[in-house]
Order: C-alpha cells, then structure tokens, then sequence
C-alpha cells in the first residue's frame, strides 16, 4: 500500500499505523533473519523515513508494535473460542497457536527478538506499558479458561497461558538452532525445524492435560468431560 498524504483524521492515522506495520512484516517474512532498518521500512511502506518517525520513534518501537499485534490477532481468536457456547477441546485451542503462531512465519523470529528487546533497548516506560497490555490480556484469557476448565484451580489459567508460551518459543529456538545439516542421524536431543510443529503439539497437549489433571493420552478434552 503507498500512502504519501499527510494523515490527519484518527481514522486516516489508524491506518497509516497498520501500513508501517504491514510493511514491515513483509521485509520480515522475506528475510526472518533479519530486522529491516526505518528507512527500509519507509521505502516498502512508500512513505518518507520522517513519516515513519512520526508512529515510532525507532525500529525497535515499530517491532514491538508488530510483535504485539501478533499477539493481539492471536488473543481475539482465543477469547473467541473461549467466549463461544461450543465445548472447548485442547484440540481447538492447540490448532490456535498453529493457525495464529507456528504457520504464521514472522511470529517466532520476531518474538524471540523482542523479548530481548524489552530489556535493553526499548525505554523502560515504553516496556512496562507494553507488559501491563500483555498482563491484561493474559488475564482476561486465564480468566476464560478457569471458567471452562473447573479442574483448573482459581488463577490457574494464566499460568497456564504463561507455560505454553513458555514452551512454544524454547521449542522453537530449539529447532531453529538445529539446521539439517548439522544434525546427525541418531542426535535424539536435536528438534529439526520440520519437526517442530508436531513435536510442540505434542507438549502442548501433555502439558494441558497434565494441568487438567488428566492422565488419559487423549488429544480432545472438553470442558464438560474436565470437569
């Protein structure tokens, strides 16, 4: 999208925010390695590098900024699914981080980038506002889940959400580590980059189940068979 007038109504500037921001996911998906400088993202966005400035006050603002719209995307489906009449399976809320976080090729990159990001290079206010929005989405997510898993103990959900992430990004740096070719044959502690989505939910699924107090190996729970 190029957009080269000056937005002036909220609604013009609600989407000139969105186009720096999609601009950068696209240098992202093209090079997950690597993190597009302003300038760049200014060019593939079709605005001046100033313009881009005036959203974000460095690239490292205008990654958090997609990182959290990542995350946003991702707990609007879940409290979708969570707010729905329909029984809730662990199958359906595992098919929600692959839909929302593994097929989604910038997610990973890009959150195992910020989190380093929030302890050095983001402003110390700019990172305690960005965790207070997390903070509230995750309880309003934890609050979901307590109230359709009743094994879970009160509170018991946003831990939960906490240990999942926790898994899905060790697991992914795991497997991002490991090239093919520098895997051998029989090095059973390896997770090769194709394996990771099988392999994450997998873990996902014991860790739901174990926190369910299930120990059956089923892969579907609803919340009325949980309770």
């Amino acid at each position: 999208m190029v957009i080269r007038q000056r937005a002036i109504a909220a609604e013009d500037k609600h989407e000139r925010f969105h186009a720096i921001l999609d601009a950068a996911e696209r240098l992202l998906a093209r090079a997950p390695d690597r993190m597009a400088n302003v300038a760049e993202v200014a060019d593939e966005a079709g605005l001046a590098k100033g313009t881009v400035y005036l959203y974000f006050d460095s690239k490292d603002a205008l990654l958090l900024a997609l990182h959290e719209r990542h995350l946003d995307d991702f707990f609007r489906a879940m409290g979708a699914v969570l707010e729905a009449p329909e029984p809730v399976t662990i199958d359906r809320l595992v098919g929600l981080v692959r839909t929302h976080i593994v097929a989604r090729e910038t997610f990973l990159p890009l959150a195992t980038r910020c989190f380093g990001l929030l302890g050095t290079e983001v402003p110390r206010e700019a990172a305690a506002a960005f965790r207070a929005r997390m903070a509230e989405r995750l309880a309003t997510a934890g609050a979901h889940l307590d109230r359709r898993f009743p094994r879970l103990s009160p509170g018991a959900g946003v831990a939960l959400l906490r240990h999942s992430y926790a898994l899905i990004l060790g697991l992914w740096q795991m497997s991002a580590a490991n090239a093919p070719a520098s895997i051998e044959a029989d090095d059973t502690c390896a997770i090769r980059p194709g394996d990771y989505p099988d392999e994450l939910s997998r873990a996902l699924h014991n860790l739901w189940l174990g926190s369910l107090g299930i120990g059956a190996p089923s892969t579907v729970v609803s919340a009325e068979r949980a309770a």
